[in-house]
Order: C-alpha cells, then sequence, then structure tokens
C-alpha cells in the first residue's frame, strides 16, 4: 500500500469523519483536548495520579498553536504562569511537576524546571507571537530564551556547549547527566537566529556528537553520563520512553538542516530493526539487545516521520498501519484506555506527516493554515 492510500484509509475510518487533510489531525487534536485537558487548561497525565507536567503544558501550547486554536493557547498559558511559574513566565522558568502532594493539596511538587519543556514553550510562544501577531507572546517567548540560556546552558568539556535537563541536580564534579531528548535541533536553530548573541549557535553544533555519543549499536539511550576525567566518555542507558523523542525530532528535520544526517546516521540501529520488525521497541539495553519488542502504539506514530527521512516507504506504511489499526471511534484516541504519552507522540508524528506543520532548515515553524 502506498502512503497515499494509507492516508485515505485513515480519512475513513468513523472519528476522523469525511475529509483528507486537516480535518483527521483536528479530530485527534479535539479528541486529545476532551481527554486529557480540563477548563482551567491544564494538561492531565491520567496514568500518573492526574498530575500536570510543564513537558505537557508546553506539548499543549504547541498543539494549540498548529491547530489555530488560540483559546486553548492563552488557557495553557495562563494556567502554566499562574500555577508552575510564580505568576510570570517571563521572570521565572516553570515548574515541571504539579499534582495532588503529600499534605492532601494541589499544587506544585518539584519546583525545578526541564529544560526540554522549557525550550517547547519558548519556541511555541515566539512562533505563536509571529503567527497571531501578538507582541506579549513573543515577549514572553523572548524572555524565557533568555533564562533557560542563563540557568540551563552548560559547557562540558570535551563535548561542548549544550542544554542540560536542568538548572540543578545533572553535574557532580566532572561528570554531566545529559538527555539527548531534551534538545530538538530545530529548536535550537531557531533560537540562534532569534538570539544570535545567545549561546544557541554553539549548542546547535554540539547536538550531533550528544546525539552520537547516546546512540551506541543506532539506538539512541534515554540519558547518558559524560565523565571529563582524563579524556571524555560516555556511559548511555537503556533506551526507552525519552529516547523515541530524538528520532521523531531528527525526521522532522528539514532535509538541507546542517548536522540532519549525521543524526539520522547515528540511528541506523532502529531503522535495521524495523526493517525485520513490524513495530519499535519498548526499551534497549545499551549493548543494542531488545528488551521489550513491542513499544506502545505511540512509539510507532513518532518513528513516521523518521521512516520519511531515511526515505523508507515500506516502515512508514506498516507504522501508519499500527497508528490507524488502534485508534478508537468512541474516545477518537489512541488506544484502550488511551495514555497521555501515545497521544503526544501522535499529534506529532501525524502533524507533521499529514503536512499540518513543518520546519524549514533555520527552525521556523510552517503552519498549513498559514498556507492554506
Amino acid at each position: 500500500m502506498t502512503r497515499l492510500n494509507s492516508l485515505l484509509t485513515l480519512c475513513l475510518i468513523p472519528v476522523l469523519h469525511t475529509s483528507c487533510g486537516a480535518q483527521e489531525w483536528q479530530s485527534l487534536w479535539t479528541s486529545y483536548v476532551r481527554g486529557f485537558m480540563d477548563g482551567q487548561v491544564r494538561v492531565i497525565d491520567h496514568d500518573a495520579g492526574d498530575r500536570t507536567t510543564s513537558e505537557g503544558q508546553s506539548y499543549g501550547m504547541f498543539f494549540a498553536l498548529v491547530a489555530n486554536d488560540r483559546s486553548q493557547f492563552d488557557g495553557l498559558l495562563r494556567w502554566t504562569e499562574q500555577n508552575l511559574a510564580g505568576g510570570d513566565l517571563s521572570a521565572n522558568l516553570p515548574a515541571w511537576l504539579w499534582g495532588h502532594a503529600a499534605n492532601n493539596q494541589w499544587g506544585v511538587i518539584d519546583r525545578h524546571s526541564a529544560a526540554d519543556a522549557d525550550l517547547w514553550m519558548a519556541y511555541s510562544l515566539l512562533e505563536a507571537g509571529k503567527a497571531w501577531n501578538e507582541p506579549r507572546y513573543t515577549r514572553i517567548g523572548t524572555a524565557l530564551a533568555r533564562l533557560i540560556a542563563t540557568e540551563e546552558v552548560v559547557r562540558v568539556p570535551d563535548l561542548g556547549t549544550i542544554v542540560a535537563p536542568g538548572p540543578v541536580g545533572f553535574q557532580h564534579g566532572n561528570s554531566y547527566r545529559l538527555n539527548a531528548s531534551y534538545v530538538p535541533l530545530q529548536l535550537i536553530l531557531r533560537l540562534d537566529r532569534l538570539q544570535p548573541d545567545g549561546p544557541w549557535g554553539k549548542v546547535a553544533g554540539t547536538i550531533p556528537a550528544l546525539v552520537n555519543a547516546s546512540s551506541p549499536h543506532g539506538f539512541v539511550s534515554d540519558w547518558t553520563e559524560f565523565r571529563a576525567d582524563t579524556a571524555l566518555h560516555s556511559v548511555p542507558t537503556v533506551g526507552s520512553y525519552d529516547a523515541i523523542r530524538v528520532y521523531l525530532w531528527a525526521g522532522m528535520l528539514d532535509k538541507s538542516t546542517k548536522g540532519r544526517d549525521a543524526l539520522l546516521k547515528s540511528m541506523s540501529g532502529m531503522e535495521n530493526y524495523l526493517r525485520t520488525n513490524p513495530a519499535p521497541p519498548e526499551k534497549v539495553r545499551p549493548d543494542g539487545t531488545i528488551e521489550g519488542p513491542n513499544g506502545p502504539v505511540g512509539f510507532s506514530a513518532a518513528l513516521i516521520p523518521f521512516a520519511d527521512a531515511v526515505d523508507n516507504e515500506r516502515i512508514g506504511n506498516q507504522l501508519m498501519s499500527r497508528v490507524q489499526s488502534d485508534l478508537k471511534p468512541r474516545t477518537g484516541l489512541l488506544g484502550a484506555p488511551p495514555r497521555y504519552y501515545d497521544q503526544n507522540l501522535a499529534l506529532f508524528g501525524l502533524g507533521f506527516s499529514e503536512h499540518e506543520f513543518w520546519f524549514d532548515s533555520g527552525g521556523a515553524l510552517r503552519l498549513q493554515w498559514e498556507h492554506a
């Protein structure tokens, strides 16, 4: 089956209604809002005690922008500022975790920030400011990006300048614990274009080396310990729920993006695995052995752009087929019960595959509704 036929089949699934193109992704977004967001507006992870994370809020803001849903974007921004950032996102990095605390109260559980969410939030605000001609979004996004540069960017000896996972807790002497999924290259390139006086150009130059060192046997690891003693060496961990995003971010890069080919080459193990297996693994050990043979359906959705990037239509079709078969007409979501992380990966993977959004070689966001 060709990719065109695959997408036409997707259009025939009842929950996705009638027209091909924007309609099926918009349906998924609408179902996501209904299933994972409340009236405040916060994104709720029902699999983890109904908690809310800065990750969920940042992804929600990005998807709202892609959907041209300014009401939800404003609600997500307002809740994030009031509950995670002390009322001012331009002055405070958002706390990463909010939920039901031990004192039986709802509120911030961990005030530390998570750099990946911070980057997606700053990026979404800057692109929303441009798309909707709203200076307030641009002002907040600019200030937030500068906070990230000041508080979360580090220099790792013999590796380079990179965004640490957060301001504290990831450096111990000459040892640095890093996460390749926290630094999507397109976001960093865009920040470099908008803030050329910042550290972003150096960060962009380090990302291919970070991903390569984090990908023994061609599979990306969730976390990698970099130890700078007499010489730099890396100690990767298992590759699973964080690592899947590295394939996704790389798959969504514009073909002419500097460093793209090096990133994709680092991930050759995943492409080779999918040549003989219908679904990506849930977990891969650092030695390349498979610990969990079938990852959740969101993993397949995340790898659709990756399959396109490596020009393997057969793999892309088999991944799309699995995603199609797991869409439930009753909820309009993936899986039963639908999982928070699966939906987020699907909104990224399918939105990009269906050309709801894309990135240029400098990381700027392009939106289907702006070009319709």
